[in-house]
């Protein structure tokens, strides 16, 4: 795990808006974007269209939404995150 998917997952006990975690990370667009798709297909992290409704990496277009998404750590995610 780098030290920005660290510090990602830190950010992801909670259900999290792109937007609110750029700026509490203070990565850029494009290097948050990158990590969480790394966490994504680790299967680290779930990616929500809102709140209440999750969104499954297939189904989605990533690549040109990743910015309208919410995201959540999964138990897996936060176990590397704690074992590291």
């Amino acid at each position: 795990m780098s030290d920005i998917e660290f510090d990602v997952l830190d950010e992801l006990y909670f259900v999290t808006w792109f937007s609110d975690l750029m700026e509490t990370t203070e990565l850029s667009d494009q290097e948050l974007k990158i990590c969480l798709k790394s966490l994504i297909e680790k299967g680290w992290v779930k990616c929500y269209r809102n709140i209440n409704e999750e969104e499954l990496i297939d189904d989605m277009d990533f690549d040109n939404k990743y910015s309208d998404y919410a995201y959540l750590a999964t138990k897996a995610g936060l176990l590397a995150h704690n074992s590291k």
